[in-house]
Parts: C-alpha cells; structure tokens; sequence
C-alpha cells in the first residue's frame, strides 16, 4: 500500500501542476481529467512528466523482488457527462465522467504497454504540431465496433 500510494502521490502531484482534475483511483490506475484551453497539451505534458519521473527513480525492492516503476497512458478527448453517480440505496454517490471518449481512454491505456502513451488518431490530428508521435495501429477496443487507429506519444 506505502508503495502505491507513493507512485500516486508522484502521478497526483504532475496532474494538478497541469491544472487537472485527479477524478478517481481505481486499482493501481488513475484516471484525471482536463477542461478548457489547451487541455489535450496540459494532458499530454503531464503524462510526459510523470514518466520521465519514474524513469529516474531506481528500482524499488519488494521482498525478494525488486520493482521498476512504469505508467501506460490513454489519452482521448471528446464530449462527456460529469455528474454524481452511484447508488442512492448505499447512500454512496461519487461525482465523476462517463461517455465514450472516457471509456476509449480507459481502452487505450489497458493496451498501452509500459511506458507508453496512447492517443487516437483524432487526438493525434490536435496536437501532431506540439508533439512528436508515431503511429502504432489499429487496436480493436472493446464495446468498440471499428477498430480504433492509435499514435503513440514520443516526446
């Protein structure tokens, strides 16, 4: 858990520097989420950051085993809904965003492999003059009927 929540103090700490919003933890993920004018860059800037910083730590022991830090990024953009979702019942209501373009950024970081910043290719057509990326292909996501083209965000 110290571990864990250490790496999401790292990853916190560069989302808000970018002004995003950090909207949930879910396992050993983070998803954040960015308004307003040049958000794509401030999310793209941020993911850049958090893994130049892990890349500089060493390794960090775990038992027998030791642990290299490494994040895999999505990064979609596109209309979503914010509101409180949950269940009345449970009295438990979280406020958070839904939409497809959230559930194509989840898709993406889950086949992002280490280290790697996955964008769509509309996403890639926005910010092609900011950013250097290189295309990796197309990824069949699921929920998805068309397979979706992916870029993959150098630097």
């Amino acid at each position: 858990m110290n571990l864990l929540n250490g790496l999401f103090d790292k990853i916190v700490k560069e989302v808000i520097a970018q002004g995003g919003h950090v909207d949930k933890f879910m396992g050993d993920a983070v998803m954040a989420v960015y308004r307003g004018d040049y958000h794509l860059d401030r999310a793209i800037d941020t993911a850049l950051a958090i893994r130049a910083e892990l890349a500089k730590m060493d390794p960090i022991a775990t038992g027998d085993k030791e642990f290299k830090a490494e994040v895999s990024v999505g990064i979609n953009s596109g209309e979503m809904v914010s509101g409180n979702i949950g269940s009345a019942s449970l009295k438990r209501l979280d406020y958070t965003v839904i939409g497809d373009s959230v559930n194509v950024a989840q898709r993406l970081q889950s086949v992002a492999k280490a280290s790697q910043i996955l964008i769509t290719e509309e996403v890639h057509n926005q910010i092609k003059e900011s950013f250097k990326s290189e295309k990796v292909g197309e990824f069949t996501l699921k929920n998805k009927e068309k397979p979706v083209m992916t870029y993959e965000v150098i630097e």
